[in-house]
């Protein structure tokens, strides 16, 4: 949600510092999204319920859900495939086309948005979600996303109809300068990977 971060749980994290709690009674996502986009700085929030998955359900019933796909390439060298688009480091992904299947969409945003061919496609990662306005009406879009590989080290081609400005292989130990111009998101999916 615009770079802030809602956090539904049962219990409150220990290792969660910072954070506003808001009241079940009191909750309405539209209205929580919108108080978002007026923050000078990102916040966590966090709503204590005794079924996070179920109540999770419940947010999703109300909103109209986008399905996308995506994924983090390694190439043949050890390096990783990012992209550069609207002044952040992001990984590749799209929007899934209807009737298409997740794993499929992701490797075409990948080849699409870079320019390259996807050689192996791996298990998913996890699925994320994100908040944001389309056309006045609040969306959430859901991005699974999966371990993909590619041969040697192709070259790159970013995507600039898709606002992709540059596409760079970026070695492990030289991520910081992804992780300091990113989004939480994306952050998330390369915790998850040991990155």
């Amino acid at each position: 949600m615009n770079e802030s971060v809602l956090i539904v749980a049962d219990f409150k994290p220990t290792e969660l510092e910072g954070y506003q709690q808001i009241d079940l009674q009191l909750f309405d996502f539209v209205k929580l999204f919108k108080k978002s986009k007026l923050l000078a700085q990102p916040d966590n929030f966090l709503l204590l319920v005794e079924s996070p998955k179920t109540f999770f359900r419940e947010i999703k019933k109300n909103l109209r859900v986008i399905g996308a796909a995506g994924g983090l390439v390694k190439n043949g060298t050890g390096k990783f495939l990012f992209i550069h688009r609207l002044g952040k480091w992001d990984l590749p992904k799209g929007k899934i086309d209807p009737g298409e299947k997740s794993k499929k969409a992701a490797v075409r945003e990948v080849e699409e948005e870079c320019g390259i061919k996807v050689d192996y496609l791996g298990q998913k990662i996890l699925s994320t979600y994100h908040a944001y306005e389309m056309k006045g009406e609040v969306v959430l879009k859901k991005t699974n996303w999966y371990e993909m590989g590619v041969n040697k080290s192709p070259e790159l081609i970013p995507q600039y109809s898709e606002d992709i400005t540059d596409a760079q292989w970026i070695r492990k130990e030289n991520l910081s300068k992804v992780l300091s111009n990113t989004y939480g998101l994306i952050k998330d999916v390369l915790k998850e990977n040991d990155l």
